[in-house]
């Protein structure tokens, strides 16, 4: 059986929509939403109550690109972008988020991310 990279977008797809089921941010807890492309990586922090963007962070940012540019691969942009995302997080009182790694399988560079942010002092 050949597998096609429809089959594999309509698995994520599946996946994000079982996830999302169970996972959604309060008040006190807001969404921590990822995005993997093929050469970049983007996370935001959502409040799904007031359906706006707390803060933002990608490989593909200004105060990011210095140290991207020195990562060697995505794993290490990943881990960049976890840090950024951390620190701008910490700067505006945002510790506790609710992890939506969005249909993308826990491993390789959501890993990477994850670990990385709760080193920067997210905790999820």
């Amino acid at each position: 059986m050949i597998t096609t990279n429809r089959d594999k977008i309509q698995r994520r797809v599946r996946r994000k929509r079982r996830v999302r089921k169970n996972v959604a941010g309060t008040e006190q807890r807001y969404r921590l939403s990822v995005y993997r492309s093929l050469n970049h990586f983007y996370a935001q922090i959502i409040d799904d109550v007031k359906m706006n963007t707390v803060v933002a962070a990608s490989s593909a940012d200004k105060d990011a690109l210095v140290d991207v540019k020195s990562a060697k691969g995505k794993l290490e942009k990943s881990k960049v972008v976890g840090t950024l995302l951390a620190k701008r997080a910490v700067a505006k009182n945002v510790k506790d988020v609710v992890f939506d790694r969005n249909g993308y399988l826990y491993h390789g560079r959501i890993k990477a991310f994850a670990d990385a942010a709760r080193e920067g002092g997210l905790s999820f």
